[in-house]
């Protein structure tokens, strides 16, 4: 009876122990809501802050003390009362970027303004950024929006009306499908806001040359070298919309139209492309949307 207590003890503390291992390595993750993407009205104070060289910080819409000391900052600077509260006046000093609210205009390319910066943001959480979040309505957040208004299954005008932002403040997209992680490597830098950009996968910080493996099976959809930063990489499609995206591979072990079964070797670990040192950047996109890669893994 003792032995059995003992092995059950054990046993206890090894699924504890694992289950504290997930956690530190980011692999132990709950559903995803929009609520896990911040506030986009504090983006928008953060995106004002920064033009104006009071916020050096991330765009990722969380109130934290370098937010709060470029609010009083600002109002310091502008004679108001500084309270630290983002009133209409504290806004009307952020000029271009800091109106209208959002909502009370529709956005079409050519604007700038407060409602713009939310606009860029959200669209990012969803998985279709448009470069830097800088409040201004140009080509790449008309690509952007365009991309995500056929994703949400509306009208594709480019013009975020009140049909789009309704689809902004659903839930965030994730895959149907579960995947595996392609390789068995510390993750470094994560889904999310990046500086004033979004970084749209995982980081996983592995030498140079280590085998990278499909992490479900599918056939290869591109296998080559991308004029757009992620140098050598490997993209296979799985079916229900989902895709996985293997970049800055130093060499490819696979061509295009190839079937491949989960844990295949696509490729090895390099720094091709936009890459500051050897590791594999990972993405898990549904219909277009690059989705947080955590959700998916099992």
């Amino acid at each position: 009876m003792r032995s059995n207590r003992n092995q059950n003890s054990r046993c206890g503390r090894l699924r504890l122990l694992a289950l504290f291992g997930l956690v530190a390595a980011g692999l132990l993750v709950f559903p995803q809501s929009a609520a896990a993407m911040g506030s986009p009205r504090t983006a928008a104070i953060q995106v004002g802050l920064k033009a104006r060289g009071l916020y050096a910080g991330t765009i990722d819409g969380l109130w934290g003390p370098g937010t709060a000391r470029g609010v009083r900052r600002l109002q310091w600077r502008s004679g108001l009362a500084v309270d630290g509260v983002v009133g209409p006046r504290t806004r009307l000093a952020l000029g271009r970027l800091g109106r209208p609210l959002l909502g009370r205009r529709a956005m079409r390319q050519g604007l700038v303004g407060w409602d713009v910066s939310q606009l860029q943001f959200m669209l990012a959480w969803h998985g279709f950024p448009s470069g830097t979040m800088d409040g201004a309505f140009g080509a790449r957040t008309d690509r952007a929006l365009r991309r995500f208004q056929w994703f949400a299954r509306l009208g594709v005008d480019g013009v975020a009306g009140p049909a789009t932002l309704r689809a902004l403040r659903s839930p965030l997209p994730t895959s149907p499908l579960p995947v595996s992680s392609p390789i068995p490597a510390p993750v470094g830098d994560r889904f999310g806001p990046r500086g004033s950009r979004f970084h749209t996968g995982l980081d996983y910080t592995a030498g140079y040359g280590a085998a990278v493996r499909a992490a479900r099976s599918g056939r290869v959809r591109i296998a080559g070298w991308d004029n757009g930063g992620y140098g050598y990489f490997v993209v296979v499609r799985h079916g229900a919309g989902v895709y996985t995206w293997y970049a800055h591979l130093s060499r490819i072990a696979v061509s295009r139209g190839q079937h491949v079964s989960r844990g295949s070797r696509l490729g090895a670990v390099g720094a091709t492309g936009h890459a500051f040192g050897p590791h594999l950047h990972f993405e898990v996109r549904y219909r277009g949307a690059a989705t947080n890669p955590l959700t998916a893994l099992r």
